[in-house]
C-alpha cells in the first residue's frame, strides 16, 4: 500500500497522513469497482436474513449478522431501510429484510449471500456447552421501473396484520403491515416499516419484483448449465463463512480461504476483506480453486 511504503520512509504530518489513506482507499474502492460489471452491481441491494434450525441460538446468531451488516452500511457510509422485521420470542429474530442504498451495494453484499456458521459457547445454555448455529443471507438487486417481471394479481394473496416491532413509534395499532404471497412461486413478502398500508404495499411488492426476477435469472443459469454440462462451483445452501468464538477465535470464509483471527472485529462490521477477495477471485477465475480444499473452520 502507498501509505505502508511512506510510512518506512520520512515521518509525514497527520494532515497529510489522513489524506494519502483517503487516497489509499479511493485506489481500492476503484480497483474493487473494476470488478464489479455485472448488470445490477451498480444498484441498491435488498438483503433477507433467516435464522437456521436450532431455535433461540440461530435466531440470536441471524440478529447478530443482521447487526453486522447495518454496522459495515454505517463504515460504508450507505443508508438502509428495514422494510420488515420479525422478531423471535426469546431473543433474535425469525426473519428480516432491509435495503442498502449506494453506490455498487448489490455487487458488493452479492458476495455475502449465502450460510454463515457460528461456533461458540451458547449464553442460553446453563451447562454452558458449544453449539453450532446457521443463517442464511439472500441478496437480491432492487430494481429499476424499467425492468419487466410479469406479475398477475390473480396470482397474488394479500394479507394485513398488526405490526410487531419492538416497540416505540414503529409499532402501528392498526393493521397497516402488509404480507404477500405469489402463489404460482410460494415466495412470501412482508412489509411493516410504515404507518400507510398503501406505502407497505409497494414496498413489499418492490421485494417481490427482486425475488422473481432473481428466480428467473436462476432458472435460466441452470439451463444453460445443463446444456454446457458445467458444475457450480459453491453448492446452493453450502456454508460460505465460519464464524468461530470458540475453544478459538478465527472467521474463515470457505470459498477463498480468507481468515481473520478477531471475530468481534468482523461482527462489527469490518468485513470488506472478505468482499474484496472474493470478487477478486471470481473475477479471475480462481474461486472455486480455493474451495475444492478447503478444510473446515
Amino acid at each position: 500500500m502507498l501509505t505502508d511504503w511512506l510510512a518506512a520512509g520520512e515521518p509525514v504530518d497527520a494532515e497529510l497522513s489522513q489524506g494519502l489513506d483517503a487516497f489509499d482507499q479511493d485506489v481500492q474502492a476503484g480497483e474493487i469497482k473494476k470488478m464489479l460489471g455485472g448488470e445490477h452491481d451498480r444498484r441498491n441491494a435488498i438483503i433477507t436474513i433467516h435464522p437456521g434450525a436450532g431455535g433461540t441460538e440461530s435466531q440470536d446468531w441471524a440478529e447478530m449478522l443482521l447487526r453486522m451488516y447495518l454496522r459495515w452500511t454505517e463504515r460504508r457510509g450507505f443508508k438502509r431501510e428495514l422494510i420488515d422485521y420479525q422478531p423471535a420470542e426469546e431473543a433474535g429474530l425469525k426473519s428480516a429484510t432491509f435495503t442498502v442504498m449506494g453506490d455498487y451495494a448489490f455487487g458488493l453484499l452479492s458476495a455475502e449471500a449465502g450460510v454463515h456458521r457460528l461456533v461458540r459457547i451458547s449464553p442460553f445454555d446453563q451447562a454452558a456447552r458449544r453449539h453450532t448455529s446457521f443463517a442464511s443471507v439472500y441478496v437480491w438487486p432492487e430494481l429499476p421501473d424499467d425492468v419487466e417481471v410479469e406479475i398477475d394479481e390473480k396470482d397474488l394473496r394479500v394479507d394485513t396484520y398488526r405490526s410487531s416491532g419492538a416497540g416505540g413509534q414503529h409499532v402501528n395499532v392498526t393493521d397497516s403491515a402488509i404480507r404477500i404471497t405469489h402463489l404460482p412461486s410460494g415466495i412470501v413478502v412482508s412489509c411493516q416499516n410504515e404507518r400507510s398500508q398503501h406505502k407497505n404495499r409497494a414496498s413489499a411488492m418492490k421485494v417481490l419484483r427482486a425475488r422473481l426476477y432473481d428466480l428467473k435469472m436462476k432458472a435460466q443459469q441452470a439451463k444453460l448449465d445443463s446444456i454446457a454440462g458445467e458444475k457450480q462451483q459453491i453448492a446452493f445452501g453450502s456454508q460460505i463463512r465460519s464464524y468461530v468464538l470458540h475453544p478459538y477465535q478465527l472467521v474463515k470464509d470457505h470459498r477463498t480461504k480468507e481468515t481473520v483471527s478477531d471475530p468481534n472485529r468482523v461482527l462489527d462490521g469490518d468485513i470488506d476483506g472478505f468482499i474484496k477477495t472474493y470478487l477478486m477471485q471470481k473475477a479471475s477465475g480462481t474461486l472455486g480453486e480455493a474451495a475444492a480444499d478447503d478444510d473446515d473452520a
